[in-house]
This record gives structure tokens, C-alpha cells and sequence, in this order.
């Protein structure tokens, strides 16, 4: 099996929205994808270092990547479980 990082098949740019915001739109955009699918989310609030993590881990998703550059945070998350 490979973990090779596989492009991501969507994006959620959550930039410039606050806590609760970006975490109740991840959960929508994953939704939405087949399982093991990768989403890419761009976001601005430090508070997604903490809840992005936390979230993946309760529900089953892998956090591929975590990002921060120049105060803007990218995270790539493949969807776990069956769809």
C-alpha cells in the first residue's frame, strides 16, 4: 500500500472566517467526498491548528499534511472510512 500524497480532488478555502466556521464547513466538504478522497483547506484562524487535528481524529479522516506559512494554515485531509 502506498502513502504516496495524492493530489487533492477539492479544496475548502476557509480564509478570513472564525471558530466555529471552518470546522462546520470541513464537515460538509468531507460529506460530500467519496472515501479516501483528498480535500485541501486553506484557513487564516490559529484555532484550525487545534480543531482540523481534533476533528480527523473523532471522526476517522487522516491528516496528510499541516502547513503554516506567513499566518495562513493549509491542511490535506484524506477521507477515511466507507462511503
Amino acid at each position: 500500500m502506498s502513502n504516496a500524497v495524492s493530489p487533492p480532488s477539492a479544496q475548502l478555502d476557509a480564509r478570513g472566517l472564525f471558530c466555529p466556521e471552518p470546522v462546520m464547513l470541513l464537515h460538509n466538504a468531507v460529506r460530500d467526498l467519496p472515501a479516501g478522497e483528498c480535500l485541501e483547506v486553506l484557513a487564516t484562524d490559529p484555532s484550525t491548528q487545534r480543531d482540523i487535528p481534533r476533528f480527523c481524529s473523532f471522526l476517522g479522516h487522516q491528516l496528510l499534511e499541516q502547513q503554516e506559512v506567513a499566518g495562513e494554515f493549509r491542511y490535506l485531509i484524506r477521507k477515511g472510512g466507507a462511503d
